[in-house]
C-alpha cells in the first residue's frame, strides 16, 4: 500500500470557455473530459492533461460563475507547478507567455529547479519548473530530507539581480509549442500552506507514508519553513510542498474562484483504498466512503489544517467512456446515473467550443 504520486488538482473557474481557451490554446494541454460535477450536476467539471490524462497530469476545474473569489491562506493551496525538461524550455515559455500578454515573474533559481510564475484568467498561480538538478544537489540519497538546508544567499529575494532576471528571455518569438517545451510531463509539485510544519510532516509521513525530501526555507521569505515530501527519491510529479505560516499573521483559506478545491494523490486500486480508509480512521482523521467517479474511485479526507485531500485510483482512466483516443473531450460525457437528466443538464450549461489540440511539434 503506497502513494504513487500526484493524481490531479481541482480548482474553481468562473467561465468554462475562457478556461478551455487558456489551458488548450495558450498552454497546449489537452481537454480530456467535458463532464459535470457529480455532486453538483448543474456545473461543468473539466479535465485537462497530457494526451491520455496520465495520473499526475490532470488539472481539473469546477465552473462556479457565481462563487466569490477564493482567498489564499492556511489550509489552502498556494500554487501548482507544471514541469518542463530544462532551462531553455523555461525561457521559451517566458517568451511565449509574455508575447501573448501574460505577466511572467522569473526565471528564478530555486536551487533544486528553476521556475517561472504567472496566473491564469481567474488568478490561479501557476509555476513551470525544470526537472533538475534535483534534491541530491546538497544531500545524499541516504540523508535526503534529514538536515535543514539554508537557501543559497544569492537566490533569496533580498539578493537577486532583478534586472538580470527580467532580461533573461528566449531570443525569438515562440508561436508554436515545440516538443522540447511541451507541458506533457504533468505536474512537478503542488504547494500548500500549513500553520504547523511539524504537524503537517506527521500527516505526510505517518499517515500517508511519504518521504520528506527537503527541509528548507521559503526563498522569498526566509523566516518561513518550506518542506517537501514525495515518493522514493522525489521524482517530479510525486511532490507535495508546504509553506509554514503562523495563524496570527495569516488568514485561513476560503475556497472560491481562482483557488484550489482539493488535490488528489494516486493509489493503485479500490482494495488499497479500503486500507487507506482504515489508516485514516485509526489516525483520527475524518474520511469519506469510496466514491464512484467513473474515471477513478476516490476517498476524501483533510490535512491537519483542513485542506481537502483526495486519494484517487490510477484507473480505469479517461478513455473508459471515450475509447476513440483522437476524439476525447469533444462532447459532454455523463455518468450512467445522470444520463436520464441529460436534456435538463445540457440546457443549464453553455456549450463549449473546443480548440483543436495539436501534438507538440519537434523543434
Amino acid at each position: 500500500m503506497k502513494i504513487q504520486g500526484l493524481h490531479h488538482i481541482t480548482l474553481v473557474a468562473s467561465n468554462a470557455q475562457r478556461t478551455v481557451d487558456f489551458y488548450v490554446k495558450m498552454l497546449g494541454l489537452r481537454l480530456l473530459k467535458q463532464t459535470v460535477n457529480f455532486d453538483d450536476p448543474g456545473s461543468y467539471h473539466l479535465y485537462f492533461g497530457d494526451a491520455l490524462g496520465t495520473p499526475g497530469s490532470a488539472i481539473t476545474f469546477f465552473e462556479w460563475p457565481h462563487a466569490p473569489r477564493g482567498k489564499h491562506g492556511i489550509g489552502g493551496t498556494h500554487h501548482v507547478a507544471l514541469q518542463v525538461t530544462d532551462f531553455n524550455g523555461l525561457l521559451k515559455w517566458k517568451r511565449r507567455l509574455i508575447d501573448l500578454g501574460v505577466k511572467v515573474d522569473g526565471p528564478f533559481d530555486r536551487h533544486y529547479f528553476q521556475s517561472i510564475y504567472f496566473r491564469d484568467t481567474d488568478g490561479v498561480i501557476l509555476e513551470i519548473a525544470t526537472q533538475g538538478p534535483g534534491w541530491l544537489i546538497d544531500e545524499t540519497p541516504e540523508t535526503l530530507g534529514t538536515t535543514l538546508q539554508t537557501p543559497p544567499e544569492a537566490m533569496t529575494l533580498a539578493n537577486r539581480d532583478v534586472e538580470k532576471i527580467a532580461a533573461e528571455m528566449w531570443h525569438e518569438p515562440v508561436p508554436v509549442i515545440a516538443a522540447d517545451m511541451a507541458l506533457m510531463f504533468g505536474m512537478h509539485h503542488i504547494t500548500a500552506i500549513s500553520s504547523d510544519i511539524q504537524r503537517t510532516h506527521d500527516f505526510f509521513t505517518n499517515v500517508l507514508g511519504m518521504r520528506r525530501l527537503k527541509m528548507t526555507a521559503n526563498f522569498d521569505d526566509p523566516t518561513s519553513a518550506h518542506w517537501y515530501w514525495g515518493v522514493d527519491d522525489g521524482k517530479p510529479g510525486t511532490i507535495m510542498t508546504y509553506f509554514e505560516r503562523k495563524t496570527q499573521d495569516t488568514q485561513y483559506a476560503q475556497i472560491g474562484i481562482g483557488l484550489t478545491h482539493h488535490y488528489a494523490l494516486a493509489v493503485e486500486n479500490e482494495d488499497e483504498q479500503w486500507e487507506w480508509r482504515k489508516r485514516f480512521m485509526e489516525a483520527g482523521y475524518r474520511v469519506s466512503p469510496i466514491a464512484e467517479r467513473v474515471y477513478f474511485k476516490s476517498i476524501y479526507s483533510n490535512d491537519p489544517d483542513g485542506h481537502i485531500v483526495e486519494l484517487a485510483t490510477v484507473g480505469p482512466g479517461f478513455m473508459v467512456d471515450e475509447p476513440d483516443v483522437s476524439n476525447v473531450g469533444q462532447k459532454l460525457m455523463l455518468p450512467p446515473w445522470l444520463e436520464k437528466h441529460r436534456t435538463q443538464i445540457e440546457n443549464h450549461l453553455t456549450p463549449l467550443v473546443v480548440p483543436e489540440w495539436k501534438v507538440p511539434e519537434h523543434a
